[in-house]
């Protein structure tokens, strides 16, 4: 159960780090789209765990991994940008969205 505190702080982090992917992301994975999906950070406000979806599907790993190298400019990016909102900038852990995979097996499931 999330307080309200971290559902504020993961709303604000999904809006900037989207902020960013729409604006240097195809720079981090070569040309792909890149949405940040969920945001859910722990109790103590120290790590956020970031999934993304990347489209188009093909090399999703090699993209990640992309990302996660680039973890720490992303970080000190979102902190120079919510720099009045918040004292710490939570670490980020990026894992793939794998919510429209589960999604689509059930419909087709469904409809056979």
């Amino acid at each position: 159960m999330s307080t309200t505190r971290q559902q504020k702080v993961s709303r604000m982090l999904q809006k900037e780090l989207g902020d960013y992917f729409q604006k240097y992301g195809s720079e981090i994975t070569g040309g792909k789209m890149v949405t940040v999906t969920v945001v859910r950070i722990s109790p103590d406000l120290s790590v956020a765990r970031v999934y993304v979806s990347i489209f188009p599907f093909n090399r999703q790993e090699d993209m990640l991994r992309s990302i996660t190298d680039q973890a720490r400019s992303i970080r000190h990016e979102i902190g120079k940008r919510m720099k009045n909102q918040l004292r710490h900038i939570p670490e980020f852990a990026f894992f793939l969205d794998d919510s429209l995979d589960y999604i689509e097996r059930i419909d087709n499931l469904l409809n056979e």
